[in-house]
């Protein structure tokens, strides 16, 4: 039997070095995620609860297409995602101060959604467990008009 072969050194530092980066990211990442002033990441069709300073009055999204959200009581917001992007929040106080500005990330959904490509076209599949048609953005035209006229009608009938 050969015995192993040993990397060179250059190769260790090499791996150490990506190790090093790989985990730094990570806890940035992991740290810098929903604090005040740091980005806050939602996902699209998901909702958040996030908490701005005391004395908010008015919260306004840049664009309101990528996200929105509902001010409540006491600096809590709900923050929903609604297109791929970022866009920022900012929040005032009553006579029209900045309090806060927030980064706002929305990302796609969960592991659980599935995406297959025919050629040109898109579609979106839910997974749990079964998968289920759900419509993206992005999806292929004729199957997000028909996906989504069928939800539609499910949705009128259920509320007859």
């Amino acid at each position: 039997m050969a015995p192993p072969v040993r990397p060179s050194p250059a190769r260790l530092r090499l791996r150490r070095a990506l190790l090093a980066a790989c985990l730094a990211g990570a806890a940035g990442a992991a740290a810098a995620g929903d604090r005040p002033g740091g980005p806050v990441t939602v996902s699209v069709d998901s909702a958040k609860v996030v908490r701005l300073p005391e004395g908010t009055a008015t919260v306004i999204v840049g664009n309101p297409i990528i996200a929105d959200v509902s001010l409540q009581r006491n600096g809590v917001v709900v923050l929903t995602g609604k297109s791929f992007g970022s866009t920022n929040l900012i929040a005032l106080d009553g006579a029209g101060t900045l309090l806060a500005e927030s980064l706002i990330s929305v990302t796609a959904g969960g592991a659980a959604m599935v995406t297959v490509q025919r050629g040109l076209d898109r579609e979106t599949y839910s997974c749990t467990p079964a998968c289920l048609p759900a419509v993206q953005l992005g999806d292929a035209a004729k199957y997000f008009t028909e996906v989504s006229g069928q939800a539609g009608q499910r949705n009128t009938l259920a509320t007859q």
